[in-house]
């Protein structure tokens, strides 16, 4: 799909329809600085919420078909932890990641105090068009020596299949490590990066009450071959026939090692990881410093996404970077910095990570020391859950991202139509601190009474308006006095929109 563009610092609108649809695809709104927005915020666009294509690099979705119903007084909310989970292609000769997808749930009692709830309440889910891996990787053969436990076909590391029962955890359910690979069982040979789980909510009965749909995203695009093929630079003259076992007998001259006879190797296993949590071996580098080190020595940075980041994380094929950061023109340096920077021996991996707070303000960021993924906002809901993952905040480029918004309120982008969770619309009391408040005819009756400083995080200092005072789908107002309004999706509400003003409507 391709990206807007600013032209002549103007505001711009490019609606594009679907072929097959009358849906628009997307809007794109450029804007001009207010006092109100940083920087950094003015050098982005806003991508209003909208179905987008896919991205045609993988095999054909399954029919997803459209969840069961539930009763009206729950919803579920879920979302892949990581935004991306990758594996390794095969397992026989080294492993970097098994198999580990993971999603997590909240289900909201609906009301006019809406509550979160996991008692009395059972979550399931299931990979639509996927019900066996065994098939598609030979992780299974190698899982005892690889990871010292014998694991039944089809079942992860924790205990998980490709369905089952999520466990109450806190506030929240979560499944951890299902063993889902890239591949659909209709077609074990083109990768569909970007499958769907669906979910259901049950209540003490078993009837279901709830029900979504969410990405679960996994990928084997690495890309070592680039490289590490038997004509590879890399090799210095090294040619077995295997990428993998180049790596190792290369590993094995370099570093006096003997991984080729140790077969299959985990690489966390000397080489401590946060991500699978192991310790390592005294006085050898952590998983992720050795290998961003090596790399960045050997100087394939070239200061582009495509040629550093997607020589091996996915990728080309993929494109791991596919939310609202990347439709407003970011790329994987403007968060986590050169290679140079990821490879620091003092950064700690998986838990020095990019916040969002470096650009948005404080009311728009993480809890303090707390990631992203493990951050909570509004009455205690996850920000995951109405954002979506990390790589994936949506909207998303990918029409299976914004799936569970879509279902949820009718449109893609961050879930922000108040009576997902509430029984009726409220007139205040919105997230981030309070500083949004809800759209509609009950708050333009009482906005009056609302704390006016709070006005410019969305409407800027003048209340002229600014991208985010953009009504996210077209809306009818009744303003009383100042007559019925109608603001297409993308308009910019300012106070002048109703009142006199110097921009009045």
């Amino acid at each position: 799909m391709d990206r807007c563009s600013p032209k002549n610092h103007l505001l711009k609108y490019l609606v594009r329809l679907q072929a097959t649809t009358a849906i628009p695809v997307i809007a794109c709104v450029f804007f001009l600085a207010t006092p109100a927005i940083s920087k950094a915020q003015n050098n982005m666009f806003l991508f209003l919420p909208a179905i987008v294509s896919h991205s045609g690099n993988s095999a054909p979705p399954p029919g997803l078909g459209t969840p069961p119903k539930g009763n009206g007084q729950y919803t579920i909310i879920a979302w892949n932890d990581l935004g991306m989970h990758c594996m390794d292609p095969s397992y026989e000769d080294f492993s970097i990641l098994p198999p580990y997808n993971t999603l997590w749930a909240q289900v909201i009692r609906r009301g006019n105090g809406p509550a979160i709830v996991t008692s009395n309440i059972t979550v399931e889910y299931r990979i639509l068009g996927n019900t066996r891996s065994d098939n598609k990787t030979n992780f299974w053969q190698y899982a005892k020596k690889l990871f010292g436990v014998s694991l039944a076909p089809n079942i992860g590391l924790k205990g998980n299949g490709l369905s089952g029962r999520m466990k109450a955890t806190g506030d929240h359910f979560v499944a951890e490590a299902i063993p889902l690979t890239e591949y659909l069982d209709s077609n074990t040979t083109t990768p569909y990066p970007y499958q769907v789980a669906e979910l259901v909510a049950r209540d003490s009965s078993g009837k279901i009450v709830a029900s979504t749909q969410t990405v679960t995203p996994v990928s084997t695009e690495l890309h070592c071959e680039t490289c590490h093929n038997d004509n590879g630079s890399a090799n210095h003259g090294i040619a077995t026939g295997v990428v993998k076992q180049n790596i190792l007998t290369l590993h094995d001259r370099n570093h006096s090692t003997n991984l080729m006879a140790q077969r299959p190797v985990l690489c966390a296993s000397c080489h401590s990881s946060n991500a699978l949590g192991t310790a390592g071996k005294p006085g050898i580098p952590n998983l992720s410093h050795a290998i961003h080190g090596k790399h960045a020595s050997a100087g394939i940075d070239d200061g582009t996404m495509a040629g550093t980041c997607y020589a091996c994380h996915p990728g080309a094929k993929t494109k791991c970077l596919r939310g609202a950061m990347f439709l407003a023109g970011k790329t994987c340096y403007d968060c986590h910095g050169n290679l140079t920077a990821i490879a620091n021996s003092s950064r700690r991996p998986w838990i020095d990570e990019p916040r969002c707070d470096k650009c948005h303000d404080a009311a728009h960021g993480e809890n303090k020391g707390t990631l992203y993924r493990f951050s909570k906002g509004h009455q205690g809901i996850y920000c995951q859950a109405c954002h979506g993952s990390q790589h994936a905040i949506t909207p998303s480029r990918e029409k299976n991202d914004n799936i569970q918004a879509i279902l949820l309120q009718g449109h893609a982008g961050t879930i922000n139509t108040c009576t997902v969770c509430h029984i009726t619309q409220p007139s205040f009391g919105g997230p981030h601190h309070d500083t949004m408040h809800p759209i509609g005819n009950s708050w333009v009756k009482d906005h009056q009474h609302a704390n006016k400083s709070n006005c410019a995080q969305c409407h800027g200092t003048t209340r002229a308006g600014t991208p985010y005072s953009a009504v996210k789908v077209a809306e009818t107002i009744n303003a009383g006095e100042f007559g019925i309004k109608h603001w297409a999706a993308g308009y910019q509400v300012s106070c002048w929109s109703c009142h006199n003003g110097p921009n009045p409507d």
